[in-house]
């Protein structure tokens, strides 16, 4: 028996015994461009075993995920293209090596080690790569590859979904359907992403995007019809203008200023079960702050005045949505590198209220006194209050 076919039945236990534990797939010398090596281990995706791989390229990293047979089969093509593969078993580790003269093939003992059957967070994808959608969004080329300059967007996309299907799982749902709205879809790379992960994860996406540009409407709604998402359509206007009967996740990335605020409005009057927004352009409060004489030095300096103004503005949002019912996360969304509009508001619905919280909405009017803030949309909005929606102009 050659080498070559001594180490793939050594793999092929491997994979039936479960002894694998990892294989890497090194000094590529096969015909794809700028593949360097490939990375494999054994992982658990909804209580099925997988082997994830990695393929390392000089500019990027793509993963897949294969069930064991199409795993194997990938290795096996995988084999004559390196010149070293190295394959770790729960106590031994085998090296098969080429050069121009010879092949050998090595085995020695290592310590026992647990697998860790899990994606590594850092690597792990939620939307798959090879998705056709994410061709026609210009993400990817013809050939499913990453195109560079949209990496930052690609990460942007992942986290999102990682924080989306995290908190999908703490809502009950209220019908067949998951009804999402996305204020603001702007080009749809979201709003994409959350019907495509729903339907993975074999739940049943209603999602509108709200898109005050004309042309971005018909761009996503032809993709859309594209791709068989009978599903997700888009809706020319704005939080003003589109008023949903009903919803159960409520979405406004990047509304400007008091946008944001009708928003919430909007969710917390449909009682939708989750809200996440990503504010920006704080203007409302920053010209009514009057700053408390112990912080006066502090806040003397415009960039801090502005940091101040954008820090109220959201504590009181997510001190309303504690007292309409909601537990309230507020955190770095993206790392600023990417985006400078980076902060997060998640909200969750946990009971039911007639009446908000006396307490919480006692605490918020303490910290209005304090800096001397007359008006806060969300609060008037939740009163039943009139605010001008000429503000609402600004769009970012």
């Amino acid at each position: 028996m050659s080498h070559y076919h001594e180490f793939l039945a050594i793999l092929t236990q491997s994979l039936t015994s479960q002894t694998f534990q990892r294989i890497i797939f090194s000094q590529y010398q096969g015909e794809e461009a700028e593949l360097e090596k490939i990375t494999c281990r054994p992982i658990m995706l909804q209580d099925q075993l997988k082997i994830s791989f990695v393929y390392r390229y000089k500019t990027q990293d793509i993963t897949k995920n294969y069930a064991i047979d199409d795993a194997l089969s990938e290795m096996q093509s995988r084999l004559e293209d390196c010149k070293q593969i190295n394959l770790w078993l729960s106590s031994e580790e085998v090296q098969l090596k080429r050069n121009k003269k010879r092949t050998t093939l090595t085995t020695q003992k290592v310590k026992t080690m647990q697998v860790e059957q899990t994606h590594n967070r850092e690597k792990q994808r939620y939307v798959d790569q090879q998705q056709p959608f994410l061709q026609d969004l210009g993400i990817t080329d013809q050939k499913a590859q990453l195109i560079p300059t949209m990496a930052r967007k690609w990460k942007q996309i992942n986290k999102f979904i990682e924080i989306f299907a995290s908190a999908v799982t703490q809502i009950p749902q209220k019908s067949e359907q998951l009804h999402v709205v996305d204020f603001g879809s702007g080009k749809g790379y979201l709003t994409f992403a959350m019907y495509d992960y729903l339907q993975q994860q074999q739940l049943k996406p209603y999602i509108t995007g709200v898109e005050l540009r004309e042309n971005l409407v018909e761009f996503c709604q032809n993709i859309a019809q594209k791709n068989d998402f009978n599903s997700l359509e888009f809706f020319k206007g704005d939080v003003r203008t589109y008023q949903p009967q009903a919803l159960d996740v409520m979405v406004a990335l990047h509304a400007c200023d008091i946008a944001t605020d009708f928003a919430i409005h909007c969710g917390i009057r449909l009682d939708a079960s989750m809200i996440m927004c990503a504010p920006c352009c704080h203007k409302e409060l920053r010209p009514q702050l009057k700053s408390p004489e112990v912080l006066a030095p502090m806040l003397s300096y415009g960039i801090h005045q502005g940091q101040q103004a954008e820090m109220i503005t959201d504590t009181i949002r997510a001190m309303l949505l504690n007292a309409y019912g909601y537990e309230t996360k507020v955190f770095e969304f993206v790392a600023l590198e990417h985006t400078s509009k980076n902060k997060m508001i998640l909200a969750i619905k946990r009971k039911n209220v007639t009446v908000p919280d006396a307490k919480i909405m006692q605490q918020i009017k303490e910290l209005k006194a304090l800096y001397g803030i007359k008006t806060h949309s969300l609060e008037r909005l939740l009163l039943d209050e009139t605010v001008d929606n000429e503000k609402l102009g600004c769009r970012c």
